[in-house]
């Protein structure tokens, strides 16, 4: 089975996970720079010209490869995907979604697709539509979550057992602990999140960042965004208003998210993190970050 940092053409199997408007070019470029897979993220992405122009910024930053992310669920995904493609990105996660027409779109121009997977099912039915690795994300993990999410301790060695494709794990992992035991359960790399949030080249407010470093293991929480959808944050006013009075969560904006992610308003939108925030304790680069979780002494 290939691994993952070939599959990728990085050295190190950790990808970077889709962020959201904190997936800055300077952090996507760090990552890839530092040997793993810096990726954009376009969830909430909806103007072609600026993906482009981020796209470019990674490029005039690093000659390494480096993605871009893809979620199902936004109703532009489609143009958004051809751009990446005209922009030469070889290598894009998808998430939130069925991810068949994306790799009927991608495959055929030489696109690698890796879907994001919370399920067995789910990953079973990714391998099915041709993706050529699927990420199987535990309920450890932040952002957005199903309602029938499962620890990654369980969900990696499941899905492995289930599909013949090669198998990223995330959720929950953050140091060279984590990575090291995604691989004794059977996944060729990681992916994470979390942990590059809290990093110095991410563009996240510093009380976001300060909250990921003082949070203990039991302070990130589920709220519910939608019938469908929920989320793991941390513990803000706004978060626990949410988790009190669910229509409360319905309220909020997509369009304020930088306001709170990158401009510190935290009344305004709710702080994405897994619960590895309860083991990161301090901004580090992200090539410190990678490097020690790469280390086989951990160090």
């Amino acid at each position: 089975m290939q691994n993952i940092a070939e599959l990728l053409g990085c050295r190190h199997s950790v990808i970077q996970g889709a962020m959201g408007v904190i997936c800055n070019p300077e952090m996507v470029a760090a990552v890839s720079e530092a040997g793993g897979y810096g990726v954009l993220g376009s969830a909430f992405q909806d103007d072609a010209d600026e993906l482009r122009r981020q796209i470019e910024q990674v490029q005039a930053l690093t000659d390494r490869p480096f993605g871009a992310n893809l979620t199902v669920l936004n109703p532009r995904c489609v143009e958004m995907a051809q751009v990446m493609t005209e922009m030469g990105i070889k290598a894009i996660t998808t998430s939130a979604g069925n991810p068949g027409p994306l790799v009927d779109l991608l495959k055929p121009k030489g696109v690698k697709v890796l879907h994001v997977c919370p399920t067995v099912d789910k990953a079973i039915k990714a391998q099915a539509a041709g993706v050529d690795a699927v990420i199987a994300e535990g309920a450890e993990s932040g952002g957005i979550q199903g309602h029938d999410a499962v620890a990654t301790m369980v969900l990696v060695p499941a899905v492995c057992d289930a599909v013949s494709l090669p198998v990223v794990a995330a959720g929950g992992i953050g140091d060279s602990r984590g990575f090291r035991a995604a691989l004794a359960l059977g996944a060729q790399g990681v992916q994470v999140g979390t942990r590059f949030i809290a990093s110095s080249e991410c563009i996240a407010h510093e009380s976001y960042k300060t909250m990921i470093c003082r949070a203990a293991e039991t302070d990130t929480f589920l709220i519910d965004r939608t019938d469908r959808i929920m989320v793991r944050v941390l513990p803000t006013a706004l978060a626990r208003r949410v988790r009190e009075d669910a229509s409360q969560g319905r309220a909020i904006r997509r369009q304020d998210i930088g306001k709170a992610w990158i401009h510190g308003d935290l009344e305004v939108y709710t702080l994405a993190a897994g619960q590895v925030a309860g083991l990161i304790h301090q901004i580090k680069s992200v090539r410190e970050i990678i490097e020690e979780m790469v280390s086989p002494a951990g160090e």
